[in-house]
């Protein structure tokens, strides 16, 4: 008889995939009676045998073990007294690891009260291993849940490759439109210094170049199980730190090959500030889509991109325009 699972237990627990259904016995039970009582009992298709005094738990025999035993044994002399264990609430996957590293082929659910709460059948530990080994498959490789769901986006057809990623796009165009309407509200800076239009492409690039190194480092790690708090205090600090080191290096540059100081300055400027931003959005929408439940892949790239070329454009044409003109 499969076990109830518990109200409010996790589906990762290890109780929701106990079974109360295996043969039991004790320890004084000669092995001869023991086999023949279960001769004929549908349990007895079980691996092993629950041995019980009263109603603790003490020891586990393997049905192999059981069958090779001397005639006259009892159970005591064939059965494991330390048996795996693990609580109820312990997640499935150490649960399933537990039982390989021990050579077992089930695993003992016992709560902080020894009480017993089933046996985790071999043919569940095999689904949960491999189960798990997908997971890790696919965290390994930065993408969703499930090696099969990245290998089902793979090959999907073109109208739902379309369908997934078409909407960011069109985003995207959206956004480039957004920056085109930014660039027209400072005509006058671009008419009166048109060295300063020169430099666009650049921030923008090392902008989303910033954006994309922090994006792929989060999204690699949430895929991981790395929270982003554990992320976002270093990578904050290392975006000021590459805005400060590309942001003075284009000082030097620009100053000395153009001959441009205040052009210089607002680049230097610009780039810190962009360094900044790229790396505060690359952070925030990977998370965002991941508490949403949706694949970071599609969505965080294309819509990071569109709303760091509008700050930046936006913030390196009003720097432009402060000191410059």
């Amino acid at each position: 008889m499969a076990r109830k699972h518990a109200v409010g237990s996790s589906p990762r627990a290890a109780l929701r995939h106990a079974t109360l259904a295996v043969p039991r016995t004790t320890p004084g039970e000669q092995v001869d009676d023991l086999l023949a009582r279960l001769r004929g009992d549908p349990v007895a298709a079980a691996e092993c045998v629950a041995v019980f005094e009263g109603e603790r738990l003490v020891g586990v025999a393997r049905m192999g073990a059981l069958v090779a035993a001397e005639p006259g044994s009892h159970v005591v002399d064939v059965m494991d007294a330390n048996p795996p264990r693990v609580s109820p609430s312990t997640d499935r996957e150490p649960a399933a690891w537990r039982a390989v590293e021990a050579g077992w082929s089930t695993v003992a659910v016992v709560d902080d009260a020894g009480r017993f709460q089933g046996l985790i059948p071999s043919e569940t530990l095999l689904a949960l291993v491999h189960s798990e080994h997908d997971e890790d498959l696919a965290r390994l490789g930065g993408f969703g849940g499930s090696a099969a769901a990245a290998r089902s986006t793979s090959v999907e057809p073109v109208t739902r490759r379309l369908r997934h990623r078409l909407p960011w796009l069109v985003v995207g165009l959206v956004g480039a439109l957004l920056a085109a309407g930014v660039v027209s509200g400072y005509e006058e800076t671009l008419r009166a210094h048109v060295l300063v239009a020169s430099f666009l492409p650049g921030v923008v690039y090392l902008a989303d170049a910033v954006g994309t190194q922090t994006e792929a480092l989060v999204i690699r790690g949430l895929s991981l199980g790395v929270g982003i708090r554990q992320v976002v205090r270093r990578e904050s600090i290392t975006g000021a730190l590459l805005g400060c080191l590309l942001g003075a290096t284009a000082l030097v540059l620009v100053g000395t090959l153009w001959h441009d100081a205040e052009v210089a300055l607002a680049v230097a400027l610009a780039i810190l500030a962009a360094s900044l931003v790229a790396t505060l959005v690359a952070m925030a929408l990977p998370w965002l889509f991941h508490r949403l439940g949706t694949d970071p892949a599609f969505g965080s790239g294309p819509l990071a991109t569109v709303i760091q070329d509008i700050i930046t454009v936006a913030v390196y044409f009003q720097l432009a325009t402060w000191i410059v003109t």
